[in-house]
């Protein structure tokens, strides 16, 4: 750096010493332009005359950009800061400033702003679909929801626990008919679950054999195993065989009702559109229903099978 400053000095003392003198062609009254130095110029006493303040012995240090007055210092035990040019420096500790900063000012450097920021990732839950957790749902229903899903799986009898469940019928896919309801159920034999809704909002039923064989007298079919249930009461509440008769359900071609002994725990008209609930020695049970009359929403048969042919 000091060598080319030399260059530049000879060659730029060179080029002055050939030139005129800048002081003969100006006039006599103007005694600042007759201060000029006379003789041979070097470049430093050029910079010196044109800068009287500027050293020339400034090192490469010197000349780093300096912090501005609203910048802040910071060293391993204090902080300087200062606001504008006419304030007193104040020294602040560095944990007490470090306690009062905002973790992210706005007036910060990204790089600052985003070192006293501490962001939190957390992973999110993916929200499980029904049919994740009815895995042996084989189709949609109107009435089973998870809560009532697995009410019903723990109530079944073990036979049949883990199987698929399979739609034998439906109100809203096979039409309005109870001989429809008795010839869908010889798809499969077993336990079968009878779930019926009114259009007020209730969703009860019963556990029954099936396939339904439709007597031409009143006749009982059933085993202790047969119960009822409903949702009136905000969760699922079940009623199973008291002991007091075997009037478990009851399957004509123009009824179908579970229960005996002062009313049907519930009885279903041969055209699916109405019903009736009441309490019942069989079951020990009050109305499954709102009202003891109702209007069927729609009417459901599920079985149980494992085979894969009903998965789809």
């Amino acid at each position: 750096m000091l060598a080319l400053k030399e260059k530049m000095s000879e060659k730029l003392s060179r080029l002055l010493g050939d030139s005129p003198s800048p002081v003969a062609s100006q006039p006599p009254d103007h005694p600042q332009l007759n201060s000029y130095p006379k003789g041979p110029k070097t470049l430093s006493s050029f910079f010196t005359f044109i800068h009287p303040s500027t050293p020339t012995d400034k090192t490469e240090e010197d000349f780093k950009p300096t912090q501005s007055s609203r910048g802040r210092w910071r060293s391993n035990s204090c902080s300087w800061r200062g606001v504008n040019m006419d304030d007193q420096l104040e020294c602040i500790p560095r944990d007490e400033l470090i306690e009062s900063s905002s973790p992210c000012n706005e007036y910060e450097s990204p790089v600052t702003a985003r070192s006293n920021c501490t962001e939190i990732f957390e992973d999110a839950v993916e929200p499980q679909s029904p049919w994740k957790l009815m895995p042996n749902l084989t189709t949609d229903s109107s009435f089973i929801n998870v809560e009532l899903y697995e009410f019903l799986q723990s109530s079944i009898p073990n036979i049949v626990k883990g199987c698929q469940w399979v739609l034998l019928y439906s109100t809203l896919r096979h039409g309005i008919s109870l001989r429809t309801l008795i010839r869908k159920s010889a798809d499969l034999s077993g336990p079968g679950i009878l779930i019926v809704g009114d259009k007020k909002g209730a969703v009860f039923g019963g556990l029954l054999d099936c396939p339904l064989v439709p007597c031409p007298k009143r006749k009982y079919q059933g085993t202790n195993q047969t119960f009822v249930f409903t949702t009136i009461y905000g969760e699922p509440r079940l009623f199973r065989t008291t002991g007091a008769n075997r009037y478990f359900y009851l399957c004509m071609s123009d009824i179908l009702a579970f229960g005996g002994g002062g009313n049907f725990a519930l009885s279903l008209d041969e055209d699916l559109l109405t019903g009736s609930s009441g309490p019942c020695d069989t079951f020990g049970n009050g109305c499954l229903a709102f009202d003891p009359e109702f209007e069927l929403k729609n009417v459901e048969l599920w079985s149980f099978t494992h085979s894969s042919r009903y998965l789809f």
